[in-house]
C-alpha cells in the first residue's frame, strides 16, 4: 500500500519499484496517470483486486495453461512450462493499470476461447494426417513418372502435367496481373474455334492466360491449343512447357488438323514482331502475316473469335533490341528492358501490370467455301475485318484502365 503524498509529489510506485516523479493532481494525491478507480479515490490504491476480477483472471489463467498444455512447447522449450508461463502473465498482469486490467483480461479470455479449435492436439494432428496423404500422393506420382508411366496424346500433351501445374497459372491469373477477361461467353464451349489475339511481352505468356482465361471463367471449359513460334523450341524449358501443356508448332498443317479434330485453336499473327516489339509501339498491331489464320479458318469453316490482350506490352518494356547480340548468338530477340539484362536470370521476372483480355463477337467463315481459302481477296477481307476487330478492342480497353499497375 502506498500513503498518499502531502508534498505535491505522486504517491503512486512504477513498474520498476521506484516512486513516481509525476506532480499530483490537487487534493489528491496521485498524478493523472495513477488515478485510482472513483470508488478507491477516498481510500489508499491497493495492489488488491475485486472478486469479480480475482474469478476472470483465475478462469484466463486456467486457460492458458490448457492452452500450453496442447501445444508440445515444454518438450521443446522446458523453461515454457504451463506453470511457468502462468506466473509470468500473472507478474505482467499485475503492472497493468486497474482501469484497462479488466478489458484486457476480457479479451485475452475470448482469444483463448477462439483460439481452443486451432490450439487442440486433434486439430493439429488431422492437419499432418492430411498433408502427410498429400505429399505421399505427390511423391507417389513423381516417382511413377520418374519411371515413365503417364500417357501423352497424339501431340505430347500431358493432360496430368497441365493439371498439376495449372494452380500456379491461377494465382498468375488472379493475383499476379489481375486479370479481367470479358466476352468469354463468345468461345464455343464444344466443337472448333480460331482464337486470334495480338502478341507482344517477349514470352508467351499472353497464351498462357488466355488459355487459364477459359479455364477460370467459361462455363464449359476446355484446352486450348496455341500455335507457337519456332523460335520458342530454342529454349529447352520453354519448348517443353508448351509441349506438354498441348500447344504445338504452328503449322497450317497443325492448326487445320486441330480444327478438323474439333479443338479450340490460339493464334498470334503477329509472329516475332510481336513480342519483339518496341515499347513506343505499344498496342499498335503489325502486320497479320499472309492471312494464313484466314485460310485455316475457310478451309475447315471455323468461326473466328478476335480476342484484345492489355496488359502484356507493359511485362517487359523493351525500349531497344540488341541486334549485334542477336546476330552473335543467332537469337531471334535479345531485348533490353528495365529488368534485362541488369538483373541477369532475375530480368526475366515480368513485372505485375493489370491486364484485360476480351474475346470479341465471332468471325464466321462457313459463309465460305473450301476453296475461297486460295483466293486472296476474300482471305485478305477477313483477315483484315479480325485486325480491325481487335485493334479497336484495343483502343477502348486502354481507355477503360485506369493504370498500367492497377
Amino acid at each position: 500500500m502506498v500513503a498518499m503524498s502531502t508534498n505535491g509529489q505522486c504517491g503512486a510506485t512504477t513498474a520498476k519499484g521506484s516512486p513516481c516523479r509525476g506532480r499530483s493532481v490537487a487534493d489528491t494525491g496521485y498524478c493523472r496517470r495513477h488515478q485510482p478507480p472513483a470508488e478507491e479515490a477516498a481510500e489508499p490504491r491497493s495492489t488488491g483486486s475485486t472478486r469479480g476480477e480475482r474469478s476472470l483472471r483465475e478462469e484466463v489463467e486456467d486457460l492458458l495453461k490448457r492452452a500450453v498444455d496442447r501445444l508440445p512447447i515444454g518438450r521443446l522449450f522446458p523453461a515454457l512450462s504451463p506453470g511457468r508461463v502462468v506466473e509470468t502473465f500473472r507478474a505482467g498482469i499485475e503492472k497493468v493499470a486497474p482501469k484497462a486490467r479488466e478489458e484486457l483480461l476480457r479479451s485475452a479470455r475470448n482469444f483463448l476461447i477462439r483460439q481452443a479449435t486451432w490450439l487442440a492436439t486433434d486439430t493439429w494432428k488431422g492437419a499432418w494426417t492430411f498433408l502427410s496423404g498429400v505429399a505421399d500422393q505427390y511423391r507417389g506420382m513423381l516417382q511413377r513418372r520418374a519411371r515413365g508411366d503417364y500417357e501423352v496424346d497424339a501431340y505430347g500433351m500431358d493432360e496430368e502435367f497441365t493439371d498439376w501445374i495449372r494452380p500456379a497459372f491461377r494465382f498468375l491469373y488472379r493475383f499476379y496481373w489481375r486479370v479481367d477477361t470479358t466476352g468469354v461467353q463468345n468461345v464455343p464451349g464444344q466443337g472448333r474455334g480460331l482464337i486470334v489475339a495480338n502478341h507482344s511481352g517477349v514470352l508467351p505468356w499472353d497464351g498462357a492466360m488466355i488459355m487459364t482465361g477459359i479455364w477460370e471463367e467459361h462455363a464449359e471449359p476446355r484446352y486450348v491449343r496455341t500455335l507457337y513460334l519456332d523460335w520458342f523450341t530454342q529454349i529447352p524449358w520453354v519448348s517443353q512447357m508448351l509441349t506438354r501443356t498441348g500447344q504445338i508448332l504452328a503449322h497450317p498443317e497443325n492448326g487445320e488438323r486441330l480444327l478438323n479434330e474439333d479443338r479450340l485453336v490460339a493464334v498470334f499473327p503477329e509472329g516475332l514482331k510481336g513480342v519483339g516489339k518496341l515499347f513506343r509501339d505499344r498496342y499498335k498491331l503489325a502486320r497479320f502475316g499472309r492471312g494464313g489464320f484466314a485460310r485455316m479458318a475457310i478451309r475447315t469453316g471455323a468461326p473466328i473469335i478476335p480476342t484484345a490482350v492489355v496488359g502484356a506490352e507493359e511485362i517487359h518494356p523493351t525500349f531497344r533490341r540488341l541486334h549485334l547480340v542477336e546476330k552473335a548468338f543467332n537469337m531471334p530477340i535479345v531485348p533490353l528492358t528495365p529488368t534485362f539484362p541488369w538483373l541477369g536470370v532475375f530480368g526475366f521476372i515480368p513485372l505485375p501490370s493489370k491486364w484485360k483480355i476480351h474475346f470479341c463477337d465471332p468471325v464466321p467463315t462457313n459463309r465460305y467455301r473450301p476453296e475461297d481459302a486460295d483466293n486472296f481477296l476474300v482471305v485478305s477481307k477477313v483477315a483484315n475485318q479480325v485486325r480491325d476487330s481487335i485493334q479497336k478492342k484495343i483502343h477502348e480497353l486502354l481507355k477503360e484502365r485506369k493504370g498500367v499497375f492497377w
